[in-house]
């Protein structure tokens, strides 16, 4: 089975100020690198990252680079071109995780991995809510192509029953939209 890691690191920064968030630094580092760096050490097939700032792409190394044709695409838009490009490489499987959550461990990452079956896509859960990091297997691709809009596959998340979720430790699953998002996801890492 070929499983491929996907980060989506294209968004557009809206609510965050001036700037790519995405570069802004995080306690040592740009905030990108650490979903990048939870996703290389899982060891997967294939690294993919939908990106639509050249400058983002710059800090994500072993990635094969994916960007949304569209100017103004929405995270659903990212969602499909990354998967379309697993598909293309011949993934199996996908574990999709965003790159604004620096709090996110390879071992939640492994565990939503684990639980993830044929048709059966697996999801971390916040305590309220299904979100990624998500896996999904080839039988959920067409769902996945065929989702709009700016929520990308929450639609398929919040239907999953409490057995494909993996509850993530408090903290782990923020993520930044705001700079204020920033002070909280370093002091939930003890920073």
């Amino acid at each position: 089975m070929t499983i491929a890691g996907i980060l989506l690191a294209g968004g557009r920064s809206e609510r965050f100020g001036s700037g790519d968030k995405l570069l802004a630094p995080f306690l040592s580092k740009p905030l990108v690198t650490y979903a990048a760096e939870a996703l290389r050490a899982c060891d997967l097939d294939l690294l993919i990252a939908v990106v639509a700032n050249e400058f983002v792409a710059e800090n994500l190394a072993g990635f094969q680079i994916a960007i949304p044709s569209r100017p103004s695409h929405t995270q659903s838009d990212s969602l499909r071109v990354g998967v379309g490009l697993a598909e293309e490489l011949g993934a199996d499987q996908v574990i999709v995780v965003l790159g604004d959550m620096p709090n996110i461990t390879t071992k939640l990452i492994q565990d939503v991995m684990g639980l993830c079956r044929a048709g059966a896509p697996s999801a971390a859960f916040d305590g309220h809510r299904a979100i990624p990091p998500a896996c999904f297997t080839r039988e959920s691709f067409a769902d996945i192509h065929n989702l709009v809009g700016d929520q990308g596959a929450r639609s398929i998340l919040r239907r999953l029953p409490m057995e494909a979720l993996v509850r993530a430790p408090d903290g782990e699953l923020i993520d930044i939209d705001t700079p204020n998002d920033m002070l909280k996801a370093a002091k939930a890492r003890g920073n």
